[in-house]
Formats: C-alpha cells, structure tokens, sequence
C-alpha cells in the first residue's frame, strides 16, 4: 500500500485555489519534495495546462513514482532524484516552482542550498509558491505551532519553523520578492515570491 497523507488530503483544495490564479499563465512546474505525490496527482489533474515535474530525495523516490505511474495525468512526468544540495538540478529552467511543508524539515544549510538552486533555475518573472508554517520575528502563530516547533527540534536540532523575514531577506538575494503571504487553514501559510525581471 502507498503511503498516505491527511493533512495533504486536507489542504489540497485550500492550496489549488491559490495555484489556480498565481499558476494560471505559467507553463513548467518544478514540485520540490513531492513526497507522497498526492499534491502533484491533484494539482496535474486541475491544472491540465501545466507540466508538472514532481522530484524527491531517493528514499522516497520509489513510492512517488509508483503513484504517479497508478494515478498522474498525461501532464505529471515521471519523478526524479533532487537533493537540494546536488550541483546540477534535474532542470534547468522552469517558470514556476512549488514546495510544501520542506523548509521546516530541513536544516538552514538546506534552506540555503534550497534558494540557490531555486534561483539557478526559476527564469526571470517566475514564481515561487511555498506552503508550510511560518514564524513572523521570531513569533508561532499558533500554540499548536509551538508545540510542532518544539516536537521538530526534538526529533531533528537542526530542523524547524522557519522565520518569514530570514526566508524573505535570503529569497531576496536571489531575485525572489514577497508578493503575497495567504493565511491557509491549519495554522500555515502559502506564501508567493515572484522573481525580478531581466
């Protein structure tokens, strides 16, 4: 059986409505951390104008494929390896990416590498969709948030809720200025970066 999500099963909906406008004149999608694939099966299916390429770490590439091979549209290419860190990425050029719920899992040198190979591949008047929870200076949103902080670097030091001004100020080093910050249920936020022309 493959691996199933309830939170991506619940947030879908909430999440495609905002891909809906930002993704409506786009073209290539490039989903980082595609995870159970259940986001990439939903938003491909919704969003038929776009191809969507879904990648993930190795461990969990087998069951991602296997997914999409049972349930992704024409439009949903087959999954391949990305380690934020590797130096050439599977793309070169898309004009749209998607993450959700990757920054707080990973840790700042991961965050970092993340940006840098973001900005390698998002072509000029792209856009940037990341889904998760956020800190705001140094702030939870949430009581339940700072319990998942808590739980998260108790598993992981290294991981945790990212604060929205070190994502915004290191996004803006590569281009990426915040046009958007959508208050989603759950407590998480989808926040749109775009990136500067020319």
């Amino acid at each position: 059986m493959l691996p199933f999500s309830t939170a991506c099963e619940r947030n879908k909906d909430p999440i495609l409505e905002v891909l809906r406008i930002r993704f409506a004149d786009r073209a290539q999608v490039l989903e980082i951390g595609s995870g159970t694939g259940q986001h990439a099966v939903h938003f491909a299916r919704a969003l038929t104008h776009l191809t969507w390429h879904p990648t993930e770490q190795l461990a969990y590439l087998p069951d991602l494929a296997e997914r999409i091979k049972l349930e992704g549209p024409d439009n949903l290419r087959v999954p391949t390896l990305l380690e934020v860190r590797q130096a050439v990425w599977p793309l070169r050029s898309v004009d749209a990416v998607f993450t959700a719920n990757t920054l707080h899992i990973m840790s700042w040198p991961e965050v970092l590498a993340l940006f840098h190979g973001i900005g390698g591949v998002l072509s000029p008047g792209g856009v940037l969709c990341i889904y998760g929870p956020f800190r705001y200076e140094g702030r939870y949103t949430s009581d339940s948030n700072r319990e998942f902080d808590l739980m998260l670097k108790k598993r992981d030091p290294k991981s945790g809720l990212r604060d929205m001004q070190a994502v915004t100020a290191l996004a803006q080093q590569y281009g990426l200025r915040l046009d958007a910050d959508h208050d989603l249920p759950a407590n998480n936020r989808l926040v749109v970066f775009l990136k500067e022309p020319g």
